[in-house]
């Protein structure tokens, strides 16, 4: 305190009483606790990958989102390509999906459980079951962390399974098959589900079908972990487009799904009561004179809600977007090369600061930092190797 007055009537209210000292302490401490539980800035990374002669299961690195620097990597568990991984809200597990198509001779995959060492970031493996379907590729768990819901591409079909005391997995409390084909003969001959994505309230389950053109919308009821089809039951992108991974923006008004085949992005209003989606826009993820093959592939939006990235795995591409806060419509930014081949995946660190992407065909994980004013992004010359990278998880660190 500057003021010579107001220091001395501080003084003399301590002398007069212990509890204005306490009352002080806890004022001026408070603000200190706060910034360093909102400064916290190291996490592990895990990664999922396809396994084979270079990988063997579920990767781990940690990244300091201050700097922007990347550690070692190390092996955190071994299991049969975990191609994509979800954590649970208290942090303590792990789930992966086992893309496979033969699951103890059913036709079928596997979604593996594994306890997380806080201290080590070690796995710990928990168990494994059936997903109830082939080629599973996606998975979540819902915001009580009491279940795991994972979509089968192979067999086009989505299931739920409860997560048991002590994070092992149970058998599925509900298993839905779509059925149905899109225009693409190649593609499409059949259903594809591709991605499950979970309302931040906990009460609808959206799962995009490529094979389908269809982002179907069930109801999630978490006490018993059933899926029921919403009416109207799904909303649709334009027909042939196969759409493959979904986001929701922060704000929760607005919904994207990345369409792998057409290289786009739809846009949708999002009513959070009715779980009913509305059209809006849908925006190319390619530059107007790209004509080779392209699948894009993954969509995430900033966490601050004002950007949205979309991979492309054509001419190995991240396309930035602006969003319109109030109409939630995107307008292109920029595309910038992954510096790899085949972003499978990427994920930006929960700070906002960084995009690290995971070039499955040349096993690197590429960082760039994000410009906070334009969404643009920027190398930072740093390029970790890792094996068939295809799945990014961010684990705050103890």
């Amino acid at each position: 305190m500057k003021h010579p007055f107001l220091r001395n009537e501080v003084v003399k209210m301590m002398r007069r009483t212990p509890r204005f000292l306490l009352l002080v302490s806890i004022v001026f401490a408070a603000p200190l606790m706060l910034a360093q539980k909102t400064t916290k800035n190291t996490y592990r990374v895990y990664v999922g990958t396809y396994t084979g002669p270079a990988s063997k299961g579920i990767y781990v690195f940690p990244f300091d989102s201050a700097s922007g620097k990347a550690g070692s990597l190390e092996l955190a568990a071994e299991t049969t390509s975990p191609s994509f991984l979800a954590v649970d809200p208290t942090q303590h597990y792990l789930f992966a999906a086992n893309e496979i198509s033969n699951y103890q001779g059913q036709k079928s995959g596997g979604i593996s459980a594994f306890a997380l060492d806080s201290k080590s970031g070690k796995l710990a493996f928990l168990n494994e079951v059936s997903s109830r379907g082939a080629g599973p590729c996606h998975l979540a768990v819902d915001k009580t962390g009491k279940y795991v819901l994972v979509a089968n591409y192979d067999s086009g079909s989505i299931a739920a399974f409860p997560v048991e005391q002590g994070g092992r997995l149970g058998e599925a409390s509900s298993v839905i098959q779509h059925a149905g084909h899109g225009p693409n003969a190649e593609r499409q001959e059949g259903p594809h589900a591709h991605d499950i994505t979970i309302s931040s309230d906990n009460r609808f389950v959206i799962a995009n079908d490529l094979g389908l053109d269809q982002l179907l919308v069930y109801h999630f009821d978490s006490t018993k972990g059933t899926l029921a089809a919403n009416q109207p039951a799904f909303a649709s992108v334009e027909p042939g487009a196969g759409p493959r991974h979904s986001a929701f923006h922060p704000s929760g008004r607005f919904f994207y799904a990345l369409n792998e085949i057409a290289g786009s992005i739809s846009a949708f209003n999002y009513d959070a009561h009715s779980g009913v989606m509305r059209h809006l826009q849908t925006i190319s993820t390619l530059p107007a004179d790209f004509k080779d093959k392209n699948d894009s592939a993954e969509i995430v939006v900033h966490p601050y809600g004002r950007f949205l990235y979309g991979s492309n795995r054509g001419p190995d591409t991240i396309a930035v977007f602006a969003i319109d806060s109030a109409k939630g419509t995107l307008k292109l930014v920029e595309t910038v090369p992954t510096q790899g081949k085949e972003p499978r995946n990427f994920a930006i660190d929960p700070s906002g600061k960084y995009l690290l992407a995971a070039n499955q065909n040349s096993n690197t994980v590429v960082v760039f930092r994000i410009d906070p004013k334009t969404g643009r992004l920027t190398a930072t010359g740093q390029v970790l190797e890792v094996p068939s990278p295809v799945c990014l998880v961010f684990v705050p660190m103890d």
